[in-house]
């Protein structure tokens, strides 16, 4: 029997992230092998056509612009002032969506959803998701004592499944009073979906319907990680418009990150944005996961926010942002569109992509042919119901033919899709 000092809730909890696991190996045998010899499909982050980990050049000089004081000094619990401000001007641009707005700086995306979970759920609700989700979704609910409830994402026309969303919010609705809905769109990790601005229309117009003269409260938090390599700027952006004037009784939380947006993964910045046509809504909200960001982090990542401030004050900076995003959008289509061309071509089946990091493969027995594929130095990331390719990290000269080597793994260990 093992001997365990945990608390009930702690006791037995374990980590084994396969993403991690699987490029720590790829790094090993790209080390002992050289780099050309290995295919590494599993990192969440932008690499160049030469591997190489992007930084935005615009984001590293702001980093070499930084004072000591910028770098040390603690941040106030909320977050500076003008990043804060920067942080709405970035996520919603010329769509800005009417009501009070608020924002917390978070510890990152993660930090997001961290306090919506445990600020706008009860011990023992469930909260919403897509069937197709980050895996670190289940984490944090059950480190907080809740379930994830899945509905499909898809129907069988590759489209949004209203249907299957619309019974699961309804069956939460006769057990919760809040009903937390986790909606990572656009640039789904880790499909590439999106929803579309009618997928948008209904949905809202659903959840009216939910809170309409009832003692119920619908908490919507679009994770919009990927939202900066989503399409073009404004464009991306027109739907957070729909999250205005909407019933005092849904709350919108935009979980917003510095990680990709601005190429800061590891300084893990972030802040979730409010929006109600409550000012008690609003204040209530900086209130509470204020202490939340007290009681959990402290304070956030001085440099981080001040390097954003430095960009975000300067047009001509922004304007150099936005560029740079841009070249590195197009050239992760680039690579999705190569190698959706290529798998059309040999008859491999993958999810309906958009934009985005990610292109997923559907299939049952991941585990396998990845294990296969890692025989033949590609490393992908297994899923529930697929394997999931990172065309943000595999240059196009990799990409070239991959198609066709997932294909004959397939065929190989007799996996039919």
């Amino acid at each position: 029997m093992v001997k365990s000092v945990a608390a009930p809730q702690a006791s037995g909890k374990f980590s084994e992230d396969k993403i991690f696991g699987a490029n720590n190996r790829a790094t090993a045998l790209a080390e002992k092998l050289g780099a050309d010899a290995v295919i590494n499909g599993t990192v969440g982050s932008i690499l160049d056509e030469d591997g190489n980990l992007v930084m935005l050049k615009v984001v590293e000089e702001a980093f070499r612009a930084l004072s000591t004081r910028d770098i040390i000094a603690y941040a106030p619990i909320q977050g500076y002032d003008d990043y804060l401000s920067a942080v709405i001007d970035q996520c919603f641009g010329e769509s800005k969506p009417e009501g009070y707005i608020r924002a917390c700086a978070t510890s990152g995306g993660s930090g997001v959803l961290h306090h919506v979970i445990h600020n706008y759920s009860a011990p023992g609700d469930e909260i919403l998701t897509s069937d197709w989700h980050w895996s670190a979704y289940g984490s944090m609910c059950r480190d907080n004592c809740r379930t994830l409830r899945e509905f499909l994402l898809l129907d069988d026309k590759g489209q949004f499944n209203f249907a299957d969303f619309k019974a699961h919010v309804e069956d939460m609705a006769k057990k919760q009073t809040n009903i937390v809905i986790i909606m990572n769109s656009p640039a789904n990790n880790p499909t590439g979906f999106a929803l579309s601005d009618s997928d948008w229309d209904a949905v809202l117009s659903f959840l009216k319907e939910i809170v309409a003269n009832k003692d119920k409260n619908v908490i919507l938090v679009p994770d919009v990680a990927y939202l900066d390599y989503s399409g073009e700027k404004h464009e991306c952006r027109r739907f957070f418009k729909k999250f205005g004037n909407l019933p005092e009784n849904i709350l919108v939380i935009v979980a917003y990150t510095l990680s990709k947006g601005f190429t800061m993964y590891g300084q893990r910045m972030g802040a979730m944005i409010g929006v109600t046509p409550s000012e008690d809504i609003a204040d209530e909200f900086v209130a509470i996961n204020q202490y939340s960001n007290r009681a959990t982090w402290s304070n956030s990542n001085s440099a981080a926010m001040k390097a954003m401030v430095h960009i975000c004050s300067d047009p001509a900076r922004v304007a150099e942002l936005d560029k740079e995003r841009a070249e590195y959008f197009h050239l992760i289509k680039e690579r999705a569109d190569l190698f959706m061309a290529e798998a059309d071509a040999c008859g491999l089946k993958y999810l309906p992509y958009l934009s985005g990091f990610f292109i997923t493969i559907p299939l049952i027995g991941s585990q396998a042919v990845v294990d296969e594929l890692e025989k033949e130095h590609i490393f992908l990331v297994p899923l529930g119901k697929g394997i999931r390719l990172a065309v943000c990290s595999v240059s196009k000269k990799k990409i070239h033919g991959l198609a066709e080597k997932i294909k004959t793994a397939l065929d190989k260990i007799g996996v039919v899709q």
